[in-house]
C-alpha cells in the first residue's frame, strides 16, 4: 500500500514539473477585420450601359404609297444589292388612275397649244393665254406624280447589305411610309444604347466611352457619340448611337450583338468626393457611420458620413466623413464597436497563393 502512495505522489510531482515548464499561448480575443482604402473619385464616375451593335447603314425600307403586298421578293438573311426590287405592291388602282391622267393631259395639252397658238396669230388676249399655259403645266405634274406612284409600287433597296427583318407579308396592306423590310450594311458597325433622363441632361458630362464583348474577352473598344435622339422612347429612355474609334474584328463583332458599355462621367462639383464598398457603411441609431481603422494603434473609430449615391458597381459616393487614403473596416462592422482594437485579415502575397505557408 505504501509503494502505491509513493508511486501516485511522483506522478503528480512529474505532471506539475511538466505544467509549470509548458508555456500558455495567449487567446486573441480581437475581432478579425478586413480594411480598404477610400478612392477619391478625382471628380469622375464611372456607369455601365447594356448595348447593342447596329449597322451603321441600317436602314426601314418603306412603300412611298399605300396599298396592298402583292409579294415580298426576300427573306431574311438575303444579300441585296442597291436599287433592288425587294417587294411589290398591288398596282392595279395606280395603273388605271395613271391612265385616267394620261388621257386628261392629252386633251388639256391639245387644248393648251390651240389656244398658244391663236395668242401667237393676235386672235386670242393674253389672259387666255396665261389660263392655256399654266393649265398645261399643272396636269404635266399631275401626270409625272401619278407616273411616280405607280413606280413606287416596286420596292427597292436604297443601300448594298443584308436583310435583317421583314415586318410584313404578301397580302397585308400598308400605309406610305410603314417599314415593310430592314436592311443594314456592312460598311460599319456602331454601338446602340439607352440612357435616362438624368443622363441625358447630363450627356456634355460623358467623357469617354468603351466596350467590351464575350467573344472577344477584356478588350476594351473605345468608342464616340455620334448621334443622341432628342425625344423620349416609350420607355422614357432616350437613344445614343456610339461609333467605334478603333479597327474591330467584323467576323466577330457583327451587327444584332449584346455588349456591355462603359462610360466615364465628369463631374467637377463633386470634388472631394470619395468611394467605399457598400459592406463598410453601416445605418446605427438613425446614422450613417463607418468605422476608420487607425494604423499606429490599431483601433477603430465610428464617423459619421454622407452617402451621395450607390453606384452600379456595389460601391458608395461619400461626400461628407471621409478622405481619400484613409481605411475603413469593408468586412466584420457588425461585430465592432467604437474605440475597440481589431485584428486585420491577413491577405495571401502573391508567392503564398491560397495562405498555405
Amino acid at each position: 500500500m505504501r509503494q502505491v502512495f509513493y508511486m501516485i505522489g511522483a506522478f503528480l510531482m512529474v505532471t506539475s514539473i511538466i505544467s509549470c515548464g509548458r508555456k500558455e499561448t495567449p487567446v486573441n480575443n480581437t475581432p478579425l477585420v478586413d480594411v480598404v482604402e477610400v478612392v477619391d473619385i478625382n471628380g469622375t464616375g464611372s456607369t455601365t450601359f447594356t448595348g447593342r451593335t447596329k449597322s451603321a447603314s441600317e436602314v426601314n425600307l418603306a412603300f412611298r404609297v399605300s396599298g396592298q403586298i402583292e409579294s415580298v421578293l426576300v427573306k431574311e438573311g438575303d444579300h441585296v444589292s442597291k436599287g433592288q426590287v425587294v417587294a411589290i405592291m398591288d398596282s392595279r388602282d395606280y395603273e388605271v388612275q395613271l391612265a385616267a391622267t394620261q388621257a386628261e393631259y392629252e386633251q388639256i395639252k391639245a387644248d393648251a397649244e390651240r389656244v398658244m397658238a391663236l395668242y401667237e396669230e393676235g386672235s386670242t388676249t393674253a389672259s387666255n393665254n396665261d389660263k392655256a399655259r399654266y393649265g398645261l403645266e399643272q396636269i404635266t405634274q399631275k401626270l409625272a406624280n401619278h407616273r411616280n406612284q405607280l413606280a413606287d409600287t416596286r420596292l427597292r433597296s436604297s443601300i448594298d447589305g443584308y436583310v435583317q427583318s421583314k415586318f410584313h407579308e404578301a397580302g397585308e396592306t400598308v400605309g406610305a411610309g410603314m417599314p415593310v423590310l430592314s436592311v443594314f450594311g456592312r460598311n460599319g458597325t456602331e454601338v446602340e444604347i439607352n440612357i435616362s433622363a438624368s443622363d441625358f441632361a447630363n450627356i456634355e458630362k460623358f467623357t469617354s466611352f468603351s466596350c467590351r464583348f464575350d467573344v472577344t474577352g477584356d478588350t476594351a473598344y473605345p468608342l464616340s457619340i455620334v448621334r443622341v435622339s432628342q425625344e423620349a422612347n416609350s420607355s422614357q429612355l432616350y437613344t445614343v448611337r456610339l461609333r467605334f474609334t478603333g479597327d474591330i474584328d467584323h467576323k466577330k463583332i457583327t451587327p444584332g450583338m449584346t455588349t456591355i458599355v462603359y462610360a466615364e462621367i465628369r463631374n467637377i462639383e463633386n470634388s472631394g468626393i470619395v468611394n467605399v464598398p457598400s459592406s463598410a457603411v453601416l445605418n446605427a441609431n438613425g446614422k450613417t457611420q463607418v468605422f476608420v481603422y487607425d494604423e499606429a494603434t490599431g483601433m477603430v473609430s465610428a464617423r459619421g458620413v454622407s452617402v451621395l449615391t450607390v453606384n452600379r458597381d456595389g460601391t458608395m459616393q461619400v461626400d461628407q466623413g471621409l478622405k481619400a487614403g484613409e481605411k475603413v473596416v469593408a468586412s466584420g462592422i457588425h461585430h465592432i464597436q467604437d474605440g475597440q482594437k481589431v485584428t486585420l485579415l491577413q491577405r495571401p502575397s502573391s508567392s503564398n497563393v491560397g495562405g498555405l505557408l
